[in-house]
């Protein structure tokens, strides 16, 4: 019955979203001060990830500009996701490769005490490995929005949020609300 299999698909999400409360909440803060640090010091926050994650990377970036919630008027904070302009991502795409399409941005739009969020559900994702390594180049910091067991990028990452799961749809969901949560925490430090 259709209403069953509903029900189990919510009742999954929720259960992972519970599980990543009990098991990544202190990693969550440090990825949230982390934001919020390099915001104090005038510097932006970055995003990029391949399909479902690069419209989490242009979500989480519009919270940022934008606001995360109607109850606080703040002002805009510096967010771009790296996964929007068509003009770069076909040129470096072409030019240079798929694999280097973030890596390309991050060393023209990326400076030191910047903050990268590389998003990939397996975390072995080529083009956001990279964008990493140029980051770490650059005293960027990474934290990596994962699944499974991190693959590649949890090793690489200064702060690894791996959601335990290995259903696609199951992590993006939990990478989005972990998304919104850090962003929460962060106007919470930052205009409270």
């Amino acid at each position: 019955m259709p209403i069953d299999k509903i029900k189990k698909a919510l009742k999954e999400s929720a259960d992972l979203k519970l599980l990543v409360a009990e098991v990544l909440c202190e990693k969550i803060y440090e990825a949230s001060m982390a934001l919020a640090s390099a915001i104090n010091n005038g510097r932006k926050a970055m995003f990029c990830g391949n399909g479902g994650s690069a419209a989490d990377s242009q979500h989480l970036a519009t919270e940022l500009v934008v606001r995360l919630t109607a109850e606080r008027d703040r002002k805009a904070l510096p967010g771009i996701a790296l996964t929007t302009d068509s003009s770069i991502l076909t040129a470096a795409s072409n030019d240079f490769g798929f694999e280097h399409l973030f890596s390309r941005q991050i060393e023209a739009l990326g400076n030191a005490g910047d903050i990268l969020f590389a998003l990939s559900t397996s975390g072995n994702s080529r083009n956001v490995v990279r964008a990493v390594e140029a980051a770490r180049q650059k005293a960027i910091y990474t934290v990596g929005l994962l699944g499974g067991d991190g693959g590649r990028l949890g090793s690489i990452v200064d702060c690894p949020l791996i959601v335990p799961s290995n259903d696609t749809q199951r992590i993006q969901e939990a990478h989005i609300a972990i998304g919104h949560i850090i962003i929460y925490t962060v106007e919470d430090n930052l205009f409270l």
